[in-house]
């Protein structure tokens, strides 16, 4: 049992991604409840067929569902040097986008 899968690219970032599936991305700026159609497929695997972009697929895309856009949790940055009394503590939510993957073609 094989299961039909691409990978995507946004964001500057790779992901693996199939039909139903939820993933959070970095931000896009489009609104809630809006249709997405990513056309940077570098690969696609669908049962013993494989299809790899030089570097991007031509005619292919994957359809996907914005559900909402949301802050990621906070990360702490911290700086420091020692013998000077120097210690600086910062905090960063990274936005993102969730999304569900409607379909691959």
């Amino acid at each position: 049992m094989f299961m039909k899968y691409a990978i995507i690219l946004t964001g500057g970032k790779q992901y693996k991604v199939t039909e139903g599936e939820t993933l959070a991305v970095d931000k896009l700026l489009t609104e809630a409840k809006k249709k997405l159609i990513f056309d940077q497929v570098l690969l696609i695997k669908d049962n013993e067929k494989l299809l790899i972009g030089k570097p991007f697929l031509n005619k292919a895309k994957v359809e996907a569902e914005l559900i909402d856009q949301f802050k990621d949790k906070k990360i702490r940055v911290a700086k420091f040097k020692a013998k000077s009394r120097y210690r600086r503590v910062r905090g960063h939510r990274q936005p993102m986008t969730r999304i569900k993957i409607t379909k691959i073609t």
